[in-house]
């Protein structure tokens, strides 16, 4: 499959991941052992079996949601990986919340072309959208 096909196919996974089924993005992310994720809520895992339960754990945040647009801020592209820096601007109801709420993510994705098509190999994905304070790195 084609970069192109298997990111478009990633935009309609993850509004399925906003509304609490982690399944269509799971089968997007290649299941080898150095596979990566670092989302809002815990700590960065690698190897399939982490991602795969990382990737349940999210989801299961989230209910009623959807991905309203995909700012493409710049993107890298080789004979085997490809690297996109984007801004995902969601809405979904998040932790039992009822009010379906808008946040944004800034998200790091690498894909890796493995056999005949490409596989998510790591994503990164941050609530930093704005500007931090200097001291916004420091525990408090």
């Amino acid at each position: 499959m084609q970069l192109d096909e298997v990111i478009e196919q990633f935009h309609q996974a993850v509004n399925q991941f906003a509304k609490g089924h982690p399944e269509p993005v799971k089968a997007i992310f290649s299941h080898s052992k150095d596979v990566s994720l670092a989302n809002p809520w815990g700590p960065p895992v690698v190897g399939w079996e982490r991602v795969s339960e990382a990737l349940d754990s999210a989801a299961a945040r989230f209910k009623n949601g959807r991905v309203t647009a995909f700012d493409a801020l710049t993107k890298h592209v080789t004979t085997d990986l490809a690297c996109f820096l984007d801004i995902e601007h969601w809405q979904a109801k998040v932790g039992g919340g009822d009010q379906i709420s808008p946040f944004d993510l800034r998200v790091t994705s690498i894909y890796r072309l493995e056999g005949d098509t490409w596989a998510l190999v790591h994503r990164h994905a941050d609530p930093i959208t704005t500007p931090q304070a200097p001291d916004a790195v420091l525990r408090k």
